[in-house]
């Protein structure tokens, strides 16, 4: 019995030189954390050296015993954590709605609102940090708990800057589910409401879990409105300002910034694990539409 051929596996001229580059881009992307990570575990007097090394013979937990020993580092924590679970959610929740309700409806004025999403995605953040103060100044006046000094005064700004991209992207997902389907589902006797939540959102929840990834990622790592709008009420501060009590005037200590650091990217990389699946296809069905 013959074994059959194979067919001669064809290798472009240019792959090798692609994948190095990529490999190398890799490695350029990678480096800043893996010095951070080091950093975080180099004792001090490596720390300070003129002559830093990639590596080190003597790790050390000191710095990450300073991070945790710092007063309100836990709730700062999750401070962080309860503004980035509401902006992710609330921001799906809205975006899945506002997606449908553009893709799905004829209304006047829906063009203008779509590209209205896109000018807002131009529009850089530190423009409308002092707009956004007095607005949250304003708000604080009239809404008691969401103005300045409360997370409220976080989540709203941030929800404002997630749902552009969310839903912008969501249209694309909503449109690819086929028109057919949502009669069918009416014909059988579903009404609206069953269709949305258990066909529909189905279908476009990775595309929410997508989008949920950059609203977590942008939320997360704030530190511009974190500094602006938490003026006074310090147990409302966010992550991202238990930094600054490692910045002193006399000397820093980077020990401590890194291992600080090296805790703050610790969630988000154990949220990215956990909707990795769901981001590869979500970001796939992105780019097919």
């Amino acid at each position: 019995m013959r074994t059959p051929l194979r067919a001669p596996r064809i290798r472009r001229p240019g792959r090798p030189a692609a994948e190095a580059g990529a490999l190398l881009l890799a490695a350029a992307v990678a480096f800043p954390l893996y010095w951070m990570v080091l950093s975080a575990f180099k004792p001090a007097g490596e720390i300070q050296s003129t002559e830093p090394l990639p590596w080190t013979l003597h790790p050390s937990l000191d710095a990450f015993r300073r991070v945790f020993q710092q007063q309100d580092f836990g709730r700062y924590f999750l401070n962080s954590l309860f503004v980035a679970g509401v902006v992710v959610i609330v921001s799906a929740l809205i975006a899945f709605l506002a997606a449908t309700a553009v893709t799905r409806f004829r209304f006047r004025f829906r063009t203008t609102l779509l590209i209205m999403f896109l000018v807002a995605q131009t529009v850089p953040v530190e423009a409308l940090t002092i707009p956004l103060f007095f607005l949250m100044r304003d708000v604080g006046d009239a809404v008691p708990g969401i103005g300045l000094n409360t997370l409220g005064a976080l989540i709203l700004p941030h929800l404002a800057f997630s749902l552009p991209f969310a839903i912008w992207m969501l249209r694309g997902f909503v449109r690819a589910v086929p028109e057919a389907l949502e009669e069918a589902a009416y014909l059988d006797g579903a009404s609206r409401a069953r269709f949305l939540w258990q066909i529909l959102f189905p279908l476009v929840f990775p595309g929410l879990v997508a989008t949920s990834v950059f609203s977590f990622i942008s939320t997360w790592n704030d530190f511009l409105f974190a500094k602006s709008f938490i003026i006074s009420a310090t147990e409302n501060s966010t992550l991202p300002m238990a930094l600054l009590v490692f910045f002193k005037p006399d000397e820093n200590d980077w020990g401590g910034i890194m291992a600080a650091s090296t805790v703050m990217t610790v969630p988000v990389l154990v949220f990215f694990v956990l909707v990795q699946r769901r981001l590869v296809s979500g970001l796939g069905g992105a780019v097919k539409d």
